[in-house]
């Protein structure tokens, strides 16, 4: 193993760039990024070991790019576009410096792919695994919400769901070969940047689903004070997702329902405003205070557990 500052120097010379929105990037005490008379949005994500992932379920080079990837999913939910990135590392002993910049170049090539520059960050040392990503975006229009959603609007998703979920449980029982697009879905995930931007002036509200589809749309709700209806015919169940979800005597619909790390984005749009056939419309919003409901194809209403992904 390196010492600090050579395993410093090489992460600069993996992560070097930035575009002419960077003023002064990694190596000095702080970046600097140019003069935007745009709004800036920013988030902050952790990915740490035994928490959010397990080192022997995925490469360290998916892991730096999953890494980036779930932080500019909220930038995408705003329907900002990334500006640069800050990235904290905690690294225990064990890991060698084939393993860190492997990493680097997982979030060096996320970097690339939705010009994003790392621009600065601190490395440490602790006893797990943990990356800490902080992400600045910009967006010259109205932001999107969580608190827009009215009563009248349909609700959206940008993709199909619980194919990340689907990947995991296939990876725990130790049979990733039989699903590996699914598999590929949780280890390289989808930041929606070019949906979010495109939603902006069309969304009323939006949220990116990390923790599961009823539990982040009853976010959106609650910040909206509205209730929302899910149609469970509406939901998108292809042929293979349904057989490979049985054959682990696993629900799909419960799967979409509560299973997070999709990072496909839920929205709400006002009934007269023409939506991309693209997106996928699975239901509608109504006067409440925060409660999503299902209804089958009788109209019945259903109970359903809607607790997703909590860290306690």
């Amino acid at each position: 193993m390196t010492d600090e500052f050579a395993r410093i120097a090489e992460i600069k010379r993996r992560l070097s760039g930035g575009g002419d929105q960077v003023r002064i990037g990694i190596g000095d005490d702080a970046a600097v990024l140019a003069p935007s008379d745009a709004s800036q949005v920013l988030s902050v994500d952790v990915q740490v070991e035994e928490v959010h992932f397990r080192r022997e379920f995925i490469e360290m080079n998916d892991l730096g790019y999953r890494s980036l990837v779930v932080a500019l999913s909220d930038l995408a939910a705003m329907g900002a576009e990334p500006r640069a990135a800050l990235i904290s590392l905690i690294l225990p002993n064990a890991l060698s410096d084939d393993q860190l910049f492997a990493l680097t170049d997982g979030i060096s090539e996320a970097a690339t792919r939705y010009r994003s520059p790392v621009v600065g960050g601190n490395l440490s040392r602790g006893s797990q695994l943990s990356i800490t990503t902080t992400v600045v975006g910009r967006v010259e229009e109205r932001v999107l919400t969580r608190r827009g959603a009215r009563p009248g609007d349909r609700v959206y998703l940008t993709a199909a769901i619980g194919r990340a979920a689907l990947g995991l449980e296939y990876l725990q029982k130790e049979r990733a070969a039989q699903a590996v697009e699914f598999v590929q879905r949780w280890r390289r995930p989808k930041a929606r940047i070019a949906e979010g931007r495109a939603l902006l002036g069309l969304a009323s509200a939006a949220i990116d689903i990390s923790d599961g589809l009823l539990q982040d749309l009853g976010h959106l709700c609650q910040a909206s004070r509205v209730n929302a209806e899910i149609e469970l015919e509406a939901l998108p169940v292809d042929p293979r997702f349904r057989l490979l979800a049985e054959a682990l005597a696993l629900d799909p619909i419960a799967l979409m329902l509560t299973a997070g790390e999709d990072y496909e984005l839920v929205f709400t749009a006002p009934a007269d405003v023409p939506i991309p056939e693209t997106y996928i419309r699975i239901g509608r919003v109504y006067e409440g205070a925060g409660l999503v409901e299902l209804r089958d194809r009788e109209g019945r209403y259903l109970s359903f557990d809607a607790s997703g992904y909590r860290h306690w």
